[in-house]
């Protein structure tokens, strides 16, 4: 590569949770580090394109080869042009990969991010095809270059894999046992991300509340939590996802005592029937279940806690069914992410005989309108409220931005994460994203907050920060924090221009105002 030669472009498409988006900024990290630039018109310009998979849904291999399939067209117009697959359903199904789409390059796993720009050359070099699968984690991500998809906001791994034993999960036999990274290195972290311009961090692990598990501390979770509260700052702290039966009242009274920790749960139930979460080995039941929500909200009462709902689990029962209706009515959560179950290979209760598909759509359905129903309870209740509000960026990928030009309508995140669209007066200050709004909430939908009270002369004011800032030096072309290119007070990590802020939680899809 030549000084004068532009720069070969690349694209990460990521498919799954938020530990994938972040192992995504990790793979953007080491490809600009290796000289690539992400590519401004998408896959069709891309030099390079990296599809990073997920494994947990059986339309998993579907969507992968459906994008492969899109990709063969582009790349039979582009000789030269590379396809990469990581992740999980990569370090699943590896050779496979290459038998049923002979047009990808690269295959590599969860354990080995750091070796793609290495692998790109060879299958360049080679002409042929490079597969690469580790079968224990080589290097902490943490440890690999980064170039955040946000400005305002940040994700830091806490741990990598899991210890438990669920039966409908195949994360454990992908991403391998529970690995802790020591506190110290963790807040360092986060201090590095605050010093360039972020205000909310998300902690991610699989089960962040056995964090401490692997150097022997079982209120190391709490200790960390509390930490971060210490980070001048750092205004938002978030985590997710946590395990209920490891959920310890220690944390609850972190968060509560800790003022950038914010009143948000992520809580996954699976199922409210005892048999069931017997079957799935999950050590909880319903009982305690419903006893840490009533803690949590003893301490924060307006906490705002979402969920995870299998529904057809294998031996699911009418009753059992019932039995989740009762736990998710009692709940009270703000929006819950169900799923229909789907048997995985590799998992315990892969050969288990399955509930028949039309009793499982029909109980989706049930769940999913008293859900509907819940939610739309939970945030008419907010009606009245003054919030105060994290400002997305317009151009992210969450539906945030303008939701409504007539009205200059803006979004943000309350402390609660809820999604609130926002009108900005005529002639009052247009805040930035990264900046905070406070706003009265005037009317509250199924998916999302609005707050139209500066329409009427109510409660609306700007309260400029340091990531708003950093987002106009990004616009001006004034900071890039691109790999490398931030100095030493950025540390290793990056960030995007102007990308989407990820706020750490599973996306919702809103629907209009």
């Amino acid at each position: 590569m030549t000084d004068t030669a532009p720069a070969p472009t690349y694209l990460v498409r990521t498919l799954g949770c938020q530990m994938n988006a972040h192992d995504s900024e990790h793979m953007a990290g080491l490809l600009e580090g290796a000289g690539y630039a992400a590519a401004p018109l998408g896959a069709d310009e891309a030099d390079v394109v990296v599809i990073n998979t997920c494994a947990v849904r059986e339309n998993a291999a579907t969507r992968l080869y459906g994008n492969l399939g899109q990709l063969a067209s582009v790349k039979a117009q582009r000789p030269g042009m590379q396809i990469a697959v990581g992740g999980c359903l990569a370090q699943k199904d590896r050779g496979e990969i290459i038998e049923k789409a002979p047009w990808v390059d690269v295959v590599f796993g969860t354990h080995n991010l750091d070796v793609l720009p290495v692998l790109l050359e060879r299958a360049r070099h080679n002409a042929e095809a490079q597969v690469e699968i580790e079968e224990s984690l080589q290097v902490f991500p943490s440890t690999l270059p980064s170039r955040r998809d946000a400005i305002a906001s940040g994700w830091v791994s806490i741990s990598v894999g899991c210890n438990n034993t669920c039966t409908f999960c195949i994360v454990p036999s992908l991403r391998g046992k529970e690995r802790d990274r020591r506190p110290g290195e963790i807040l360092a972290e986060v201090q590095a991300l605050v010093s360039q311009g972020v205000v909310e961090v998300t902690l991610l692990g699989q089960n962040v509340n056995s964090y401490g598990v692997e150097f022997g501390d079982r209120g190391a979770f709490a200790k960390l939590l509390r930490a971060c509260g210490e980070i001048e700052g750092l205004e938002r702290v978030r985590f997710t996802s946590p395990h209920p039966a490891a959920f310890t009242d220690d944390v609850i009274d972190a968060m509560a005592e800790t003022p950038n920790v914010m009143p948000s749960l992520h809580m996954p139930l699976q199922s409210g029937s005892d048999a069931v979460l017997r079957a799935m080995r999950r050590s909880y039941r319903s009982a305690k279940f419903l006893g840490i929500l009533e803690r949590v909200r003893e301490r924060m009462p307006d906490a705002a806690i979402t969920t995870d709902i299998i529904v057809g689990f294998p031996g699911e029962t009418e009753e059992d069914f019932l039995e989740t209706m009762r736990v998710v009515e009692a709940s009270r959560f703000s929006s819950a992410f169900t799923f229909q179950y789907s048997p995985r290979p590799g998992t315990p209760a892969y050969d288990l005989p399955t509930i028949p598909k039309e009793v499982v759509q029909e109980r989706y359905e049930r769940l999913w309108a008293l859900q509907e129903r819940v939610s739309l309870a939970e945030n008419e209740a907010h009606v009245g409220r003054t919030v105060e509000l994290l400002v997305l960026d317009s151009s992210g990928k969450e539906a945030g931005g303008r939701k409504d030009a007539a009205n200059a309508r803006l979004s943000g995140r309350t402390p609660g994460n809820l999604l609130t669209h926002f009108t900005v007066p005529g002639g009052a200050d247009v805040p930035r994203p990264g900046d905070m709004v406070t706003v009265e909430v005037t009317h509250g939908a199924p998916h999302h907050l609005i707050a139209d009270s500066g329409l009427v002369g109510g409660t609306y004011s700007v309260r400029r920060t340091r990531a708003g800032d950093a987002w106009d030096s990004v616009q001006a072309g004034e900071h890039d924090h691109g790999t490398g290119g931030c100095g030493d007070s950025c540390g290793t990590g990056g960030s995007a221009a102007s990308g989407p802020v990820g706020l750490g939680m599973p996306r919702l899809r809103p629907v209009d105002a």
